[in-house]
């Protein structure tokens, strides 16, 4: 793939790693990412995706950004107050570097609409605040056979996850997390966030992401990652594929 003077620029210090070097930078170029949810995780994992080079994001969003998002959604200006955050957030990553395409969806995933929003990517992100939401985007990421990488944050923790239940030894989302419900009195604007452990772990999405899609380093699907503030600690854990799984098991 050729590149551009200032795509080489822009991209030297990718460039000069041996493990990563043109062919991971050209593997990024042709990517297509979908986002779903442009708030605490969505804005560091899409800044530094569209920092990267991947060539298209799909980002899909129907809220507005509000003065009580800033704390943590960085994407984001106070002159943004009110409009909508995926129309928002695709002119200012395309700003950043406008060497990549980025499609705003400023649309509620639905039942209705999830296969033609999600049809024809790479990888779907999911960094949304719904359990019926991430339910839908894993059953369709699962269907399309596309990987899913998902991450979320509690007041003083988060994880990250990738997932292929799609393959025979790997697990889907449901392995790892049955069929939960929303919980509405559980949300941050109840219980509180850290802003910049949104901004660690939508930046190791992103990391993830890019892994995935460059093929620098091993895939870390089937492992789940976890981070606790208060100890100042990271750990990997293993998660099983189940057997009974209603998702993935046939």
């Amino acid at each position: 793939m050729n590149f551009s003077d200032d795509e080489l620029e822009r991209y030297a210090r990718h460039l000069v790693l041996p493990e990563f070097g043109g062919r991971g930078q050209a593997a990024l170029a042709r990517a297509r990412v979908a986002v779903v949810g442009a708030g605490g995780l969505g804005s560091p994992c899409l800044l530094y995706l569209a920092a990267a080079g991947v060539g298209r994001l799909t980002i899909i969003d129907d809220d507005d950004v509000a003065l009580s998002n800033l704390q943590r959604q960085v994407l984001f200006t106070t002159a943004d107050a009110g409009a909508m955050k995926a129309e928002t957030a695709a002119t200012h990553l395309h700003a950043l570097n406008p060497h990549i395409a980025t499609v705003a969806v400023p649309l509620r995933l639905d039942a209705d609409n999830v296969d033609a929003l999600l049809a024809g990517h790479d990888l779907i992100i999911d960094g949304c605040d719904s359990f019926e939401t991430r339910l839908l985007v894993a059953d369709t990421a699962l269907a399309m056979r596309v990987p899913l990488l998902s991450g979320a944050v509690g007041p003083f923790d988060g994880q990250v996850a990738l997932f292929k239940g799609h393959e025979p030894t790997l697990p889907c989302y449901r392995c790892f997390v049955g069929s939960p419900q929303d919980q509405p009195d559980r949300n941050c604007a109840v219980t509180g966030v850290l802003g910049a452990l949104t901004g660690v772990i939508g930046s190791l999405m992103a990391l993830e992401a890019v892994r995935e899609l460059s093929g620098f380093a091993p895939s870390t699907a089937g492992s789940l990652l976890l981070f606790d503030v208060r100890a100042g600690r990271f750990r990997s854990i293993a998660l099983p594929k189940d057997p009974a799984c209603p998702a993935c098991a046939q």
